[in-house]
């Protein structure tokens, strides 16, 4: 909100179905929860609230994919009507996985359908609002890829497929006028990341793809996955139809960078017996706790334990909240206040940091070094969407 604060246009900031629903998801915040935690936010970081526009992502039956379809498909409406009924602005409708009694891959046909009825729900919840939708699904489930595979550009005709069982599907529900408010796509234009790779957006691979946009005028695509893009490729995919762009590991990956480096400079400058041992409370919490992380890193224990703290895919992330690892972030910046955190440290271990407050435009405190940390890998995003 801070990097943003400064520019035009909204900030838009969403939650995934499994992060946030109406039994609280793994972060325990039901959609009114997780609004009051961003406004709260904005309040404090003097970002205009009007200019906040909330987003409900993935929403559909993931969660519950365990349950019969029937049960899952009304635990996701009962889910979208809280999601609207709070104001959330843009919502992703997908319905793409199976569920516990679905025949395996789910036929696009049931997919668009079981969207439609998600708009039903939304629709009938909304009141003087007009909610955003977002239709489709080319991405890995929610929350990272689970193995290390390549990726193919959406086909042209499989957009194009998508776009129209999803049209006479809304038409069939009689929703016509909703489906006026369909503003994107999701596909896949060549990017993800992996554990420890990024496959960089190659526009010529995608041009057929985009070209397909001139056919649906008012209609972007939505690019999830990426994080890690070079600044010029995110300039790229905004210009070649990918409006929206999601972002979310890369800045998380970004703090824990920041923490880990401020935690190697306690480690100099603070007594063993004071230190907070931020890293060594994070590892320890990790491996008591690994439903997180087992199923995504595969390898021997030492693979895993680099992946633990190294992976693009971050899966630290979930871990921060983590009472014992709060205590320990706030004892390290405790500590790093009272000690001062030596120039010298600063160039070693944040460099890009030390070179703002040499140039006095950053204060050398932990917290505001953290924020710049994370705020330099929203930077590109914010430049590719500038005046867009």
């Amino acid at each position: 909100m801070r990097r943003h604060l400064s520019s035009a246009g909204p900030l838009l900031i969403e939650a995934t179905c499994n992060q946030v629903n109406q039994f609280g998801g793994y972060t325990g915040m039901k959609p009114a929860d997780f609004r009051e935690l961003v406004h709260g936010i904005a309040a404090q970081a003097g970002f205009p609230t009007d200019r906040i526009l909330l987003g409900g992502d993935h929403l559909g039956p993931y969660p519950w994919q365990n349950l019969s379809a029937d049960q899952a498909m009304a635990n996701a409406g009962e889910m979208v009507r809280l999601f609207v009924q709070e104001g959330y602005g843009k919502l992703h409708l997908d319905a793409s996985m199976p569920c516990a009694d679905d025949p395996r891959p789910l036929p696009d046909a049931v997919i668009a359908e079981r969207a439609a009825k998600l708009c039903s729900a939304a629709e009938a919840a909304r009141g003087s609002g007009e909610p955003v939708y977002v239709i489709g699904t080319e991405v890995p489930t929610p929350g990272g890829a689970v193995d290390e595979t390549g990726i193919s550009v959406t086909a042209p005709e499989a957009a194009e497929e998508a776009l129209r069982l999803h049209r006479e599907a809304f038409s069939a529900c009689g929703l016509d006028r909703a489906w006026e408010r369909v503003i994107a796509l999701v596909v896949q234009p060549g990017v993800e990341f992996a554990h420890e790779t990024v496959e960089d957006y190659a526009r010529a691979r995608a041009a057929q793809l985009s070209a397909l946009l001139d056919r649906h005028p008012g209609l972007v695509f939505e690019a999830h996955s990426t994080d890690y893009q070079r600044p010029e490729a995110l300039s790229a995919l905004v210009e070649d139809g990918f409006a929206i762009l999601k972002v979310g590991p890369a800045l998380t990956y970004a703090m824990r960078q920041a923490l880990s480096a401020l935690a190697t400079i306690e480690d100099e400058c603070v007594s063993a017996a004071n230190r907070s041992h931020l890293c060594e409370r994070v590892e320890q919490v990790m491996l008591a706790h690994p439903e997180h992380w087992q199923k995504h890193y595969v390898g021997s224990p030492e693979q895993q334990r680099r992946l633990r703290i190294h992976s693009y895919s971050d899966r630290i992330r979930y871990y921060w909240a983590y009472p014992e690892v709060k205590q320990a972030i706030e004892a390290l910046i405790r500590n790093l206040e009272n000690s001062g955190i030596p120039e010298t440290m600063l160039s070693d271990y944040l460099p890009a940091q030390y070179k703002k407050v040499r140039g006095g435009t950053l204060r050398n405190q932990p917290l505001p070094l953290i924020l710049d940390a994370i705020g330099n890998a929203l930077d590109p995003y914010l430049a590719a969407c500038a005046g867009k």
